[in-house]
């Protein structure tokens, strides 16, 4: 076989996915059976695997083998949402009964002071106005912005997208944990920037790591959630956040802090150690809601251009009628007392779904609203995903998260924010009653 028709065979296996002939959770043969049965040279196995797996077909898991993906997608970069039908256990949104009432009263509010609205679109920094109130509203535990150094976009992603940008250039490389958000993933692939990822333990990333992999090939900054990791739930104590503010301040390297989940959990940004060393990133689409939202940026002086400029370049800049919500809820309080509601809300669904799957390892923060579950060797991640889904509960594997998908953990993130709490309970327990069944046992 010519070492071109690698593709042709892939393709042939990309149709069977596509057909359904290979379902999602359906495991390969190992490649040498596979060379074997096609009459292929293993070497030309291995690129048909490599090819299937930079398409986002499968997933391999080191020492367990080959899977087709349960959420199919090019690298995992096109991420479909849940099935319409499914339960979501997927996303982190919490939708909370006040929130209707705060939408309503945001929008009268608005009518009425129209001189304060500003529905003409505005540059990456609004207006002085909206950098004071942003300023005030992300000030926390001996962290202060300064409102000039404030910039917003339409959403936290967008955020994140253009600290990246003002970092790396395509081909350089950012620091990351090895579990992480799978937008920052489908972000740096876009922008052509490879993430590198960096040990971590049960605190975060180990500052260690950090500077080893800065010097072995200098990185161009590096991105982290030190507080409420998504998906781990992981939170970094004081002594941590302050090893790794040193790290920085010795290398020179910013790091994008996300603070996305922050709201759920008291805990001092890193930024407020190293302020000219960290880009703080925030949105309003967790802690009020996704459908109008607006991303946060507070800069450090030296790159504030430089991030206005990628946000300009990349049209991420917020819409008039988002940053004037944003300024109504984070000024009014509205967005302070969801957040209060929430972290309630929060705790309550974490007690519910510990409860739920009694005698399962989970592993995540009581606060948090997403868990993190281990599965039993019975199982492996696609395949019980595709089971779950087949129930109606839509979750996401491992391998969504994880920058190297062939080192992804035998486990499974639940969202636990979306559904209602009865929902919920039922899918919690059905997932319990599932991993206990074994793939083996569970009947089509």
């Amino acid at each position: 076989m010519r070492p071109a028709d690698y593709r042709s065979v892939a393709d042939a296996i990309a149709a069977d996915i596509a057909a359904g002939r290979l379902r999602p959770g359906a495991r390969l043969p190992p490649q040498r059976d596979f060379a074997y049965a096609r009459g292929i040279a293993v070497s030309t196995a291995s690129r048909v695997y490599a090819e299937l797996a930079r398409r986002g077909l499968v997933t391999g898991e080191v020492g367990r083998g080959t899977y087709v993906r349960s959420d199919p997608g090019q690298a995992g970069l096109l991420r479909p949402e849940p099935p319409a039908a499914a339960l979501d256990l997927q996303r982190t949104h919490s939708r909370l009964p006040e929130q209707e009432a705060v939408l309503a009263e945001t929008l009268a509010a608005l009518v009425r002071d129209d001189g304060q609205i500003g529905f003409s679109q505005y540059g990456p920094a609004g207006t002085p106005r909206a950098q004071a109130v942003a300023a005030g509203f992300l000030a926390r535990g001996g962290y202060a912005p300064n409102p000039a150094d404030i910039l917003f976009t339409g959403n936290g992603r967008q955020a994140l997208a253009a600290a990246l940008a003002a970092l790396a250039a395509p081909g350089e490389r950012i620091g990351c944990e090895p579990l992480t958000y799978p937008g920052v993933k489908g972000i740096a692939a876009r922008l052509g920037i490879t993430l590198i990822p960096l040990t971590m333990d049960s605190e975060g990333v180990c500052p260690d790591a950090l500077l080893q992999a800065h010097r072995t090939t200098p990185l161009s900054g590096v991105y982290l959630q030190p507080t409420l990791h998504n998906p781990l739930g992981a939170t970094m104590g004081p002594a941590r956040r302050a090893a790794l503010a040193e790290v920085l301040d010795r290398t020179g390297l910013t790091a994008v802090e996300d603070a996305v989940y922050s709201f759920l959990a008291e805990a001092p940004p890193l930024a407020g150690l190293v302020p000219d060393r960290v880009i703080f990133v925030d949105s309003l689409s967790k802690r009020v809601m996704s459908a109008l939202t607006v991303g946060l940026i507070a800069a450090p002086p030296s790159l504030a251009d430089r991030l206005a400029a990628s946000v300009r370049q990349g049209a991420w800049t917020a819409l008039g009628l988002s940053l004037a919500a944003g300024m109504h809820w984070m000024a009014g309080g509205s967005a302070a007392a969801l957040a209060a509601a929430k972290r309630r809300d929060a705790a309550a669904r974490q007690a519910l779904a510990r409860a739920a799957l009694a005698d399962l390892r989970v592993v995540g923060d009581p606060q948090a609203y997403h868990l993190w579950l281990e599965l039993p060797e019975t199982w492996r991640a696609e395949a019980y995903a595709a089971a779950a889904l087949r129930q109606g509960i839509a979750l996401l594997p491992a391998s969504s998260f994880a920058v190297h998908p062939g080192h992804a953990p035998n486990a499974v993130r639940l969202a636990l924010a979306s559904p209602s709490r009865e929902e919920l309970d039922r899918a919690l327990r059905s997932l319990r009653r599932l991993a206990f069944a074994g793939d083996d046992q569970v009947v089509e």
